[in-house]
């Protein structure tokens, strides 16, 4: 078909070069039962996952070190809007913002997730951060 060998070996989500492809299996997140049974399009995804949408702020655990303690991540999976909302009524300082996402103390842990915060593992956050768009990738960290 005119494909050449490394093309056809690049497996079944990887498309061919030079042509669009927007959604890949990998971007589906685990752990949830799923919220969207029709299969209907929720916020900026482009299919249904099993991962749960309704919860809009995540929070991975507490297992970065920095300055002698350890430090979660707090993310939205819709706005920034909607996680700087939930960060200053959880009195998180505007400081601990990072592009697309608070660093917050281990000691704060326990007390967002009584708030509303959705705890998971950090493979589950990054993937939601992706799929809301709102990842600021490496490479645009070192062009700001």
């Amino acid at each position: 078909m005119g494909m050449t060998a490394a093309v056809r070996n690049r497996g079944p989500d990887v498309p061919p070069s030079g042509t669009r492809h927007t959604t890949h299996q990998r971007n589906t997140l685990p752990d949830a039962a799923p919220y969207c049974q029709s299969g209907a399009h929720h916020r900026r995804l482009s299919r249904c996952s099993t991962y749960d949408r309704r919860v809009a702020i995540l929070i991975d655990d507490p297992r970065w070190p920095a300055h002698g303690r350890l430090w979660s991540h707090l993310i939205s999976d819709s706005t920034l809007a909607e996680l700087h909302e939930f960060a200053a009524r959880n009195d998180i300082p505007r400081r601990g913002f990072d592009r697309d996402h608070y660093d917050v103390p281990a000691e704060a842990h326990e007390r967002l997730v009584a708030a509303g915060a959705r705890a998971v593992d950090g493979h589950t956050l990054v993937r939601a951060l992706i799929a809301s768009g709102l990842r600021v990738t490496a490479r645009e960290r070192r062009n700001l």
